[in-house]
């Protein structure tokens, strides 16, 4: 089964410096994916203008797994941890027993593009904790690129939950099958480009939950880069 969550039915705030799209919008309580898809909470794309911040949140109980795709986000928390990160690179952070983020567009004369997605993590109470690694646009060319999973396997970044996060930039007619195991579930962003999943067209900001499938299989029909999560049972 396919939950569609077109672009345009996305939350939207914006304003000179800073544009915000939610996948999921916790205000409108009509909406059945207003909580998430399984452990997947938020997904929010933002754009923020030189020198522009995010309003300051805080996070308890939470894996965050931020993706920069153009520009660098500086960061700072409750915690004392500061930095940057840049593009191609994503950052994972474990908001266990709460913690409050501040975080800038680190340019001065470019804007940046970021990508933030917030799971529930399998237990509470986690020490709070930070990873950050880059992805180059070659480990992502072509095939599904492991980002982040429960194990740090094939070098990716450690999360605490059963869920598996890829990234992958695809180019024309390019065909991409990921395999679910039974009882596992997927949720597909779309972060640019247009793609053919079954027989719907997903086109850039458009995102997708899949179900009781066996695999995930899409074919690239112009230059293309997705997000996908493979989300365990008890997720």
């Amino acid at each position: 089964m396919m939950t569609l969550r077109r672009a345009a039915q996305r939350h939207h705030d914006g304003s000179r410096k800073l544009e915000i799209w939610l996948t999921f919008d916790r205000q409108n309580r009509t909406d059945p994916l207003a909580d998430g898809f399984g452990a997947l909470e938020i997904l929010d794309e933002e754009r923020l203008s030189p020198g522009a911040a995010l309003p300051p949140r805080p996070h308890r109980d939470a894996e965050i797994v931020t993706y920069v795709r153009e520009g660098a986000l500086a960061y700072d928390d409750s915690s004392g941890r500061s930095g940057v990160i840049q593009a191609g690179e994503f950052q994972r952070t474990t908001a266990g027993r709460g913690s409050h983020h501040s975080e800038t567009n680190a340019s001065r004369t470019d804007w940046a593009q970021v990508f933030q997605i917030c799971l529930r993590p399998a237990q509470a109470g986690l020490e709070p904790g930070l990873e950050q690694k880059r992805f180059s646009a070659a480990d992502r060319r072509g095939a599904l690129c492991l980002v982040a999973s429960p194990d740090a396997r094939r070098g990716s970044l450690r999360i605490h939950q059963d869920a598996l996060l890829y990234s992958a930039m695809l180019g024309p007619g390019k065909h991409v099958v990921h395999e679910l195991r039974e009882g596992r579930s997927a949720w597909l962003h779309l972060v640019e480009g247009e793609i053919t999943l079954g027989d719907v067209v997903l086109s850039s900001g458009d995102g997708a939950g899949l179900t009781a499938e066996r695999a995930v299989s899409l074919t690239a029909r112009e230059e293309t880069e997705i997000l996908l999560l493979d989300l365990g049972a008890s997720a």
